[in-house]
């Protein structure tokens, strides 16, 4: 097939990358001049006037990341070298808190409860007996729970210790909003899935190096065409093919967020067939019924900046909202650089930086110069109960992928990939039953 990608962040690079491993050819479409979308490399300078190199937002990855991970090592990517490998840790400047041992799932759980710091044995009995609950159901329940709910047995340390901090980290929706089944299926992935699928990866390089760029060049060695700076208004059926930019395609994959893929579909709908134009504005009309979390990162530096850990839990309120503070010297980046991240944020920038600053002096002991914060204002979509989110399948050969599409998992890089991949793997499909049915054989 001849496919069309627009968007060439996370989503798009792992369908195109896909694709061609399919056979298909490829032509991605990026409105800017830049790849990585929502995940990618921003520049910056340090209050001294060093230049240095940022991240629109600072992401990890974790072990359960498998798709995610097999996509870089096909493409060249040494993951053992661009990703700091280290067990689950959430441990706070005091050294209170959680940290799994390096040992098999589930034994790696088990040691890091039994082995918690600061709680008492009534606080890991309690976790102990929920997530054997959890087990023993499936990791499923009622669709409308949400965390807080799911949660409601637990004590008070663990759920402030650990559950909101791992909920607001994988979901950027606070616990009392979030989805428990999607909190559930995480959990089940990453605690009980996989050999090291709790361990946390820590990018020891810039987004945009750790994946999608890298990903581009594989492409382009390929035989894919890219074209960056070019912004798609609309997409025309033609019989059973779409045009895109005065080309023809068999088939087009909308990998762009949601917002820029209602834009299109909505301009494109006005001149769709009738059949066409409802399917789209069907599928428009859920996207937007998403709601959408941003996510800050204050960046903050001093000469003699040091964490005990790459990355520490940080007590978190109104007055202190960074969830996540990561040591960018120990991760390859300048040393003293820090990176504090607000999920869920809800603050104008100027404040919450003020408030980052008074957080990390009170709780790290540290005087910080600000560096730069960006404030992601759309990084996810709001991961709540029985949330009803768009389709892969807009209409026959356009397709949408990216981390708001209907899947399991909320809006991580892990859910971008997924998505892409599957999109692919539903065309491919597609073309293999037409030609069974062709050769006269059962589709």
């Amino acid at each position: 097939m001849n496919i069309a990608i627009i968007g060439a962040g996370w989503a798009g690079i792992a369908a195109a990358i896909a694709a061609t491993a399919a056979r298909h050819h490829v032509t991605i479409f990026e409105a800017t001049h830049s790849v990585g979308g929502r995940a990618r490399a921003v520049t910056g300078t340090l209050p001294d006037g060093t230049p240095i190199t940022l991240d629109n937002g600072q992401h990890i990855l974790i072990g359960a990341c498998l798709d995610t991970l097999r996509l870089m090592q096909q493409v060249g990517v040494d993951t053992e070298a661009a990703l700091l490998r280290l067990p689950l840790a959430l441990r706070f400047a005091d050294g209170d808190g959680v940290q799994f041992p390096n040992w098999p799932s589930p034994f790696d759980a088990l040691g890091g409860i039994l082995g918690a710091r600061g709680w008492t044995a009534a606080d890991k009995w309690s976790l102990l007996r929920q997530a054997l609950r959890w087990r023993l159901s499936g990791f499923q329940c009622a669709a409308q729970r949400t965390v807080r709910e799911l949660c409601q047995q637990l004590s008070p340390r663990v759920f402030t210790e650990l559950i909101e901090p791992l909920c607001v980290s994988a979901l950027n929706t606070p616990a009392h909003q979030a989805s428990a089944q999607v909190f559930l299926r995480v959990m089940q992935d990453a605690l009980f899935g996989a050999a090291g699928g709790s361990n946390l990866l820590l990018p020891r390089i810039d987004l945009t190096a750790l994946f999608p760029a890298v990903g581009l060049r594989y492409l382009r060695a390929q035989g894919a065409q890219v074209q960056l700076d070019t912004r798609i208004e609309s997409v025309v059926a033609q019989g059973t093919r779409w045009q895109v930019a005065g080309q023809l395609f068999d088939a087009v994959i909308l990998a762009s967020g949601a917002r820029d893929a209602v834009r299109l579909l909505d301009a494109s709908a006005d001149s769709a067939e009738t059949e066409h134009r409802r399917q789209m504005q069907h599928w428009c009309s859920v996207a937007q019924g998403l709601h959408f979390e941003a996510i800050a990162t204050v960046y903050a530096w001093s000469a003699d900046a040091s964490l005990a850990a790459p990355m520490l839990n940080l007590r978190s309120d109104t007055m202190s909202p960074a969830q996540f503070v990561f040591d960018r010297g120990q991760l390859g980046g300048p040393a003293g650089l820090l990176a504090f991240v607000v999920s869920a944020s809800n603050t104008d920038r100027a404040t919450l930086q003020t408030h980052v600053l008074a957080q990390a002096q009170a709780q790290l002991g540290l005087c910080l110069q600000p560096v730069q914060t960006i404030v992601e204002k759309r990084a996810t979509f709001a991961c709540t109960p029985g949330l009803l989110r768009p389709t892969q399948h807009i209409a026959p050969g356009l397709l949408a992928c990216g981390d708001y599409v209907a899947g399991p998992y909320p809006a991580t890089l892990e859910g971008a990939v997924r998505s892409g991949v599957a999109a692919v793997t539903a065309l491919t499909r597609s073309v293999d039953a037409v030609k069974n049915i062709s050769q006269g054989d059962p589709p």
